[in-house]
């Protein structure tokens, strides 16, 4: 045991020792809490529920919706998508004072963003076909392939806006902001076609992602931005649930009328400039936290395996509750989620998806920047090279 605590004490005092002065950790750690985020939140408002031969989903929101302020602590969309626009904005300048042309830049991170996709799709098509020609329930295989699929929609958004980062690199986050606020009258005062809320899906999030060009081009370096947008953000969000109607949870709930994500209301996105306020406001603390070198190098290994880690986990949730079944209907896993004992019970299998997804990142890690190449083994100065996040190697998120 002390020879692993020296090892990894040893191997972290390296990659700090190997990471440039110039980095800004703050970046990586950002990045780091909203993967870590996004993925808590899905493992604990995510339910499949076993009744008989069919698998559905269910969430504890729906039985018990007191339970809302949950979400707004792992809902951290926002957070990937301002982190997401400083870097791409930080990226393409790089690339434009290098002289690399726009479509080179853009296809090396598209690259690296639908790479590790390949292999999730793969193996879903797979899985799809096995279950259909099993004769298993319709209404489980489609229950387990849109949820398999979820993160996607995330990537196909974020890749429509790294590929209009030259675009909107200047554009100030209230035009973006307008559109929502327009289409959600016309919505919901007027009585317009739910249609028009897509328009909300490249809106919405192009909220944070200007806000991240904004931090490049050095507007939100002093507190008073960060201190608006989190009392800005918050008040807001407080009056639109409380007087508006909007839903209390920033996730989707099964059978609810409204969602405040699919597609992204006004709600999700004032709720989401309160949390890039917080997260500007912790870029000071976030840099001297990341001094010390275990939490610096905990942080570089999650960067490393964003991807894996993000198309994964969905994946990682439905290994564990399938291989259990034989054993079930076990609590907090095939259960209905319809009380706080199930809410206990679930806690416990939080460490049965972190072991699936360390082997689904142990099989498909090749994938995270190799595009299924075996990777060469990587010393510690290379993992640190290999996710810089605030220079012309920047990744995906």
């Amino acid at each position: 045991m002390t020879r692993l605590v020296v090892a990894m004490r040893d191997t972290a005092a390296r990659i700090d020792t190997a990471t440039p002065a110039r980095r800004d950790r703050a970046v990586d750690a950002l990045r780091a809490f909203a993967v870590l985020g996004v993925v808590l939140g899905h493992w604990l408002v995510t339910a499949l529920v076993a009744d008989g031969r069919t698998l559905r989903t269910a969430s504890p929101l729906q039985h018990m919706p007191w339970l809302a302020p949950v979400s707004w602590t792992f809902q951290t969309l926002a957070v990937f998508f301002l982190v997401g626009g400083h870097v791409a904005t930080r990226s393409y300048a790089s690339a434009r004072e290098r002289g690399t042309p726009y479509h080179r830049w853009l296809h090396a991170r598209l690259a690296r963003l639908f790479g590790p996709v390949v292999a999730v799709l793969g193996l879903w098509t797979v899985v799809t076909l096995a279950l259909l020609l099993s004769d298993a329930e319709y209404a489980t295989v489609r229950t387990l392939v849109k949820l398999a699929l979820s993160p996607m929609w995330f990537l196909l958004v974020f890749a429509a806006l790294t590929a209009a980062t030259p675009l909107v690199a200047r554009l100030h986050p209230l035009w973006p902001l307008a559109v929502v606020l327009h289409v959600d009258v016309l919505r919901f005062g007027l009585g317009a076609s739910d249609g028009l809320g897509w328009l909300n899906l490249a809106a919405g999030w192009l909220v944070p992602y200007t806000l991240g060009a904004a931090w490049t081009r050095g507007e939100l370096e002093g507190r008073t931005s960060g201190w608006v947008l989190l009392g800005g953000g918050t008040a807001a969000t407080a009056a639109l649930v409380a007087w508006a109607g909007y839903p209390a949870a920033m996730v989707g709930v099964p059978g609810a009328e409204v969602s405040n994500l699919d597609p992204p209301t006004l709600a999700a996105v004032t709720f989401g400039l309160a949390q890039c306020g917080l997260a500007l406001l912790l870029r000071d603390r976030l840099r001297r936290a990341m001094r010390r070198p275990l939490a610096w190098a905990a942080v570089a290994l999650v960067n490393l395996s964003a991807m894996t880690v993000f198309l994964w986990h969905q994946t990682a949730l439905m290994a564990a509750t399938a291989a259990l079944l034989p054993a079930g209907p076990l609590p907090g896993l095939h259960t209905v989620p319809d009380g706080l004992g199930w809410v206990a019970a679930r806690l416990p299998w939080l460490a049965a998806f972190a072991l699936a997804l360390a082997v689904c990142g142990a099989a498909f890690r090749t994938w995270e920047r190799g595009g299924g190449r075996p990777l060469r083994r990587v010393r510690p100065s290379r993992v640190v090279r290999a996710h810089r996040p605030t220079t012309e190697r920047a990744p995906h998120v």
